[in-house]
């Protein structure tokens, strides 16, 4: 089954943990880390 994403709908709270996420990683790799949000459309489809 071919999968189909898009971009999660996120409140602004949720987007605050993306962030803080993605700065602790960042500072735990060493690295720039990004995160993106995504929900399976499929999903959408099957209920």
């Amino acid at each position: 089954m071919d999968k189909e994403y898009q971009f999660a709908n996120l409140s602004d709270g949720d987007l605050q943990q993306v962030h803080n996420l993605e700065k602790r990683l960042s500072e735990e790799k060493g690295e720039e880390v990004i995160l993106i949000a995504y929900h399976d459309q499929n999903e959408d489809k099957r209920q």
